[in-house]
């Protein structure tokens, strides 16, 4: 088949979906000299149409062409919704291998998705009567042969690092203009926010680029114009004649925005032509922060801990026991469903169930994963020195997983579609440094709408940014100094897990670093549970076993240096053995203090 037959043949079809979908495709196998699915894998355990049509309870397939290690393939009829099959292959990748290809076609036009782990996602479409241009028929035999000729040059860090020099530049000239610290540092968090929502669709088609590029060179004019979005955001309303959705939230609780130069703007305006869906939220919460505070500025292109090293802890604390609860649950749906019993009969024979008998094993089911989704969706975790929100982040990627894996089984086996509950409300994070205090916010929130746009439930409802005051306390972890005659322990508030990286300070360097009145007062407030002179880090360790003592939390992991073992520390280590137990360690493990 030439180029010219098939778009002579299929610009005039009008068949509905399923009658079109598998000849359309077989087409472009003779198109681009390819064997079909039949032909180059007969068992269809590589290549195949309908991948995962045969579920328990029905429904439809997972992708209606699959071939492993290259692309998931989804059909729509003519002027059908492709973003709703773009969410549909989002939602199923895992179970199609993650193929670094995702594909949507509704005859009159191919879109492909590129899905490359840690790589910018690139959308290539092609429409029908453009087909025969050299470059959509390269596109299209890489889709067919070699997936790799279309992974994007940029990895999702690199776009970060880009990020994070820009915001540090703007953030460096606003503050050698005297402006305030704090102000700068919200302003840019809320400019961070804005060019990563224009780019995932939350705010208007490149409202924010247009804004910037209309008025670059008036900084007054740009001011106002940025002003005006800004309190938009928060309430919901129309800037002109676009409609801007309500997000609320404490990042939008005041729209002033600061004195702007006309070179401040120009960086805004370069900012602006980066990606910024691509920004990895785990490591760009600490290269901002670098960037925002002066005292760590220099450390901007200094390494970080990355999401690999932050989620052996993460597992290990909060994700193990959850995964345990699932796999109960799981287990026990899937003996229902075969045998109508909980538990499984000797030999695990399955069972035919009679009509009645299956329904009340579906309701019985379903109701077993919503408690087990409402169990998630109210896990609340804290990190006691949050900084940025790295370890909050990771460990709401986590949470969320799990709660797809779980949602995703209840639809596969005909047992009803949950809505995805689990969000940032659960987090709660304390930190000293006001640059990271802000930035944990819209780090997590960001981590948030990234992870629903990914994984394909859709656009979130309004207000998109839910107001979560007192979660987040920009105060000190350890001691509270409000009345600085009479110091006190600060409460921590009551959650499930606690995990995190508590600062470093050796206990011989402590006073030097921290004052006189300072280290004098811990010591006074601690010193029957903590040794004077232990390594700073020991009394967030201290603090986590009483909590866990206290009934505020069940469990707790925290990183220190090797020295936790030694000394005075170890006189903290005693202590959670008398109270508790220490469940997981890791002797030798690098990690970059940040």
């Amino acid at each position: 088949m030439t180029v010219a037959e098939f778009i002579q043949k299929w610009k005039h079809v009008d068949l509905k979906e399923r009658s079109a979908a598998q000849e359309h495709f077989l087409d472009l196998c003779h198109l681009l000299g390819h064997p079909t699915p039949a032909e180059a894998d007969p068992t269809g355990e590589r290549f195949c149409f309908e991948k995962g049509i045969a579920k328990h309870g029905g429904g439809d397939g997972f992708a209606d062409v699959w071939k492993k290690g290259f692309f998931g393939w989804e059909y729509k009829g003519k002027h059908k919704d492709l973003n709703a099959a773009y969410n549909q292959l989002l939602l199923y990748r895992d179970a199609l291998a993650s193929p670094p290809l995702l594909v949507l076609c509704d005859l009159d036009r191919i879109i492909v998705h590129t899905n490359f782990t840690n790589t910018v996602s690139a959308r290539h479409e092609i429409a029908l009567e453009q087909l025969g241009e050299p470059r959509n028929i390269e596109i299209l035999r890489a889709v067919f042969f070699d997936p790799e000729r279309l992974r994007p040059g940029q990895t999702s860090e690199a776009v970060t690092r880009m990020a994070a020099e820009q915001i540090a530049g703007i953030a460096e000239s606003m503050r050698g203009r005297d402006l305030a610290a704090a102000a700068v540092a919200h302003f840019l968090d809320r400019v961070v926010f804005c060019l990563f929502a224009e780019d995932i669709g939350l705010l208007p088609s490149h409202l924010f680029t247009r804004i910037a590029e209309s008025a670059g060179s008036e900084p007054a004019t740009f001011r106002g114009l940025l002003g005006g979005l800004f309190a938009n955001m928060s309430t919901g309303g129309y800037f002109g004649v676009d409609r801007i959705r309500h997000f609320n939230g404490s990042l939008f609780d005041t729209t002033e925005v600061p004195d702007l130069n006309a070179d401040e703007v120009k960086r805004i305006v370069a900012a602006v032509r980066l990606d910024w869906s691509a920004v990895d939220p785990s490591i760009f919460g600490t290269l901002f922060e670098r960037g925002l505070d002066p005292a760590k500025r220099s450390q901007l292109g200094a390494h970080f801990t990355g999401k690999e090293d932050i989620r052996v802890l993460v597992e290990a604390v909060v994700m193990t026991p959850l995964r345990r609860e699932w796999d109960e649950t799981r287990q026990t749906v899937t003996n229902l469903l075969t045998t109508g019993r909980k538990s499984a009969p000797p030999g695990g024979a399955s069972a035919t169930l009679t009509p009645a008998q299956a329904k009340k094993a579906g309701m019985e089911s379903s109701s077993l994963i919503h408690a087990f989704l409402t169990r998630l969706q109210n896990v609340k975790v804290l990190d006691p020195a949050c900084g940025s929100g790295n370890f909050l982040y990771v460990t709401l990627q986590a949470l969320k997983d799990l709660e797809k894996e779980a949602i995703v089984f209840s639809m596969d086996n005909g047992l009803g579609s949950f809505i995805p509950l689990v969000g940032p409300w659960q987090l709660y994070g304390i930190e000293i440094n006001p640059y990271a205090h802000d930035l944990a916010q819209m780090t997590v929130w960001i981590g948030w709408l990234q992870w629903t746009r990914l994984n394909g439930f859709g656009s979130p409802n309004e207000p998109i940014l839910r107001a979560i005051p007192g979660n987040f306390q920009c105060r000190d972890s350890i001691i509270d100094l409000t009345d600085p005659a009479s110091p006190k322990e600060p409460a921590w508030p009551r959650v499930d897990f606690i995990v995190g990286n508590p600062p470093f300070l050796g206990g011989n360097r402590i006073r030097q670093e921290l004052g006189g009145a300072y280290v004098e007062n811990i010591f006074a407030l601690y010193k029957d549970r903590v040794p004077a002179f232990a390594d700073l880090c020991c009394y967030w360790f201290e603090k986590a076993r009483a909590h866990i003592e206290a009934g505020g939390c069940k469990r707790a992991g925290l990183l220190a240096t090797q020295g936790i073992r030694g000394g005075a520390n170890r006189e903290v280590l005693k202590r959670i053995k008398q109270s508790g137990d220490i469940f997981w360690a890791v002797s030798d493990r690098d990690w970059i203090q940040d």
